[in-house]
């Protein structure tokens, strides 16, 4: 058995399994704490490093392509704080993680574990329910279904829309890109039938990210749902059938009544106007159109 205890982490390998606990430490990223512990078994592994520097090394897991839905959701753009497959190591534990390195190298040419791809995900992906705030809203999942909600940053023609909520079934691809310089990064889920067409800044199926600290955790929300769909290399007929579609997506309306004192008519007219370059764009639906019209116009009454 071999273990390395730092403030990162702790790492710990039996000779099948490799149990990674998050450290406490402040440079522990959001995303690691809230991960847990993760346990790898030695299949989904392609290899081991260690880098030693001047003061600290690094130790380095490396993964099969399309083992876990969290590197497939995140394609390797997690910051090094986030990432739960490296560990700082002091300079006095640089011989402990060597050892470490040849414990697993080892047990991988024993076992023959081989390095490439593999066609389904060895790793179970982020525990479910699963809540994240973030940017423009808040992304829920629990399983089945992904909810979105909107908050005051949103922009009005996709808060007027109202509460989104998607079957699993209906979702064909999850993307999540980290903000990159002036770049805002998003969280956005294709649904069949519907195409992306607009900045995720309108799109009421995705999650604009401004570059803040708990951006990452919308990468969780991400690899949680990427886990429950088909595996990258099932081929397109196969990954039909294996995804059927469940009952469509629903809109919940914002809620309906009198205009309150706060209504400005403008602005509910203006709203209007967006949701109908929404719907023109292939972005809402026939039905969530008129649900979302209907509301605002009761609210113009």
């Amino acid at each position: 058995m071999a273990e390395i205890i730092q403030r990162d982490g702790t790492w710990t390998f039996d000779g099948e399994t490799v149990r990674i606990v998050p450290g406490r430490d402040k440079g522990v990223g959001l995303v690691r704490q809230t991960l847990g512990e993760l346990a790898l078994p030695l299949s989904a592994l392609a290899g081991v490093s260690f880098e030693p520097g001047r003061k600290a090394g690094r130790l380095r897991l490396r993964l099969r392509e399309g083992a876990d839905p969290l590197l497939q959701a995140t394609g390797g753009k997690l910051a090094d704080s986030s990432d739960p497959y490296r560990l700082s190591v002091d300079s006095d534990r640089f011989g402990v993680a060597e050892y470490f390195v040849d414990e697993v190298r080892g047990a991988l040419l024993l076992d023959e574990i081989p390095s490439g791809p593999v066609d389904a995900y060895l790793l179970p992906g982020p525990a479910v329910p699963l809540s994240a705030s973030a940017g423009d809203g808040t992304a829920s999942f629990d399983g089945e279904r992904i909810r979105l909600e909107w908050n005051w940053k949103t922009e009005e023609a996709k808060r007027s829309a109202g509460t989104r909520t998607l079957a699993i079934g209906d979702v064909t691809a999850v993307e999540w890109q980290p903000a990159v310089g002036l770049e805002n990064g998003c969280l956005r889920f294709t649904v069949s039938g519907a195409p992306t067409k607009v900045p995720p800044k309108y799109d009421p199926n995705a999650i604009e990210l401004w570059g803040f600290k708990k951006d990452g955790l919308m990468g969780l929300v991400a690899a949680a749902v990427v886990a429950r769909l088909p595996h990258p290399s099932t081929p397109p007929g196969a990954r039909a059938a294996a995804a059927p579609r469940a009952a469509a997506s629903a809109v919940e309306p914002p809620e309906a009544g009198p205009a309150a004192p706060g209504d400005d008519p403008d602005a509910l007219l203006r709203r209007l106007r967006e949701l109908g370059e929404l719907h023109r764009a292939g972005v809402l639906t026939d039905e969530e159109f008129t649900t979302a019209k209907q509301a605002l116009l009761k609210r113009l009454q």
